[in-house]
């Protein structure tokens, strides 16, 4: 991992000034205090802009805002930010910087070599793909270390659940539950589907054709065998396991209500793709009550 000047490691956090980059702005910082790392905020102003931004017509009169008012008006705001952050996590290292450019593209670039990139999960726009921003979407499908889509989480002292399919990327993502789980004294609930389709959608199928003792049997094993080495790196993380015969990504969410965070792979053993993103993943993300960590395989 890179360095910052300090020597230490570094959690980026992408923010615009909007309620959804404050929340993960706060998670971040609590986050690289935990890790021990460095908290980079980078806020991204969208460029090159124009000579001259006016305000809306509602206005009595036009006022211009300069390109260097809208810096100003940014780093006054990375500013108080990094204040905030600071009297929440006492002792954290906090450097800001604003940059031009497309979020997702410079917030990639600079988080290229971060222990993790964390973002909010909609941004000041108001322009969301549903429940999600169009940057966060973008990087946790393209960005290859961890990201967290931040939202305000219900319990956030709450279990840590995370998908077990047997494949390399929920490797990585059970990884990367372990040591959240251990650094935060947190429970960890290890989820696994069945089939990658609910049972219902099995058709045709009868109840009575399925010997459904030897289905769990053999669910709760693939559950051991992708957890036992895990476990042995991280012997006081209490681990609850759980099999689910509905589709992954409602066995995910089922159970994320009272989640401190869901980690998933960002692809698992389906066929189904959307761009880098697989269908699971790309489900949780938008309709996940907590905060997401998005793992790839190589993370």
């Amino acid at each position: 991992m890179p360095r910052t000047e300090s020597g230490k490691r570094t959690v980026v956090v992408g923010v615009d000034g909007s309620l959804a980059a404050r929340t993960a702005a706060l998670w971040a910082a609590d986050e690289a205090s935990s890790r021990e790392c460095e908290l980079l905020l980078v806020h991204v102003v969208r460029g090159p802009l124009p000579e001259f931004v006016f305000t809306p017509m509602s206005t009595p009169l036009p006022e211009a805002a300069s390109e260097q008012a809208v810096r100003s008006h940014a780093e006054n705001e990375l500013t108080d930010l990094a204040a905030e952050c600071g009297r929440s996590a006492p002792g954290l290292g906090i450097t800001t910087r604003l940059e031009h450019g497309h979020p997702s593209d410079v917030l990639g670039e600079i988080g290229r070599d971060a222990d993790i990139l964390v973002v909010g999960s909609s941004g000041r726009s108001g322009l969301s793909r549903a429940l999600l921003g169009s940057t966060a979407a973008d990087l946790a499908g393209n960005h290859e270390r961890p990201v967290v889509v931040v939202r305000e989480a219900k319990a956030a002292d709450g279990r840590v659940v995370v998908g077990v399919d047997g494949s390399e990327t929920s490797a990585a993502a059970i990884d990367f539950a372990f040591e959240f789980a251990r650094r935060r004294d947190r429970e960890l609930l290890a989820v696994h589907a069945w089939a990658d389709m609910p049972i219902e959608a099995l058709a045709p199928v009868r109840h009575w054709d399925y010997n459904w003792n030897q289905v769990r049997a053999e669910s709760e094993a693939v559950i051991a065998r992708c957890l036992a080495g895990h476990q042995q790196n991280h012997p006081d993380v209490r681990v609850e396991r759980h099999v689910s015969f509905h589709s992954p990504a409602q066995a995910l969410l089922d159970v994320a209500d009272d989640a401190a965070l869901l980690v998933v792979g960002s692809h698992g053993r389906g066929a189904v793709r959307r761009a880098l993103l697989g269908s699971v993943s790309h489900a949780v993300l938008y309709h996940a009550p907590c905060p997401v960590a998005v793992v790839h395989r190589d993370s």
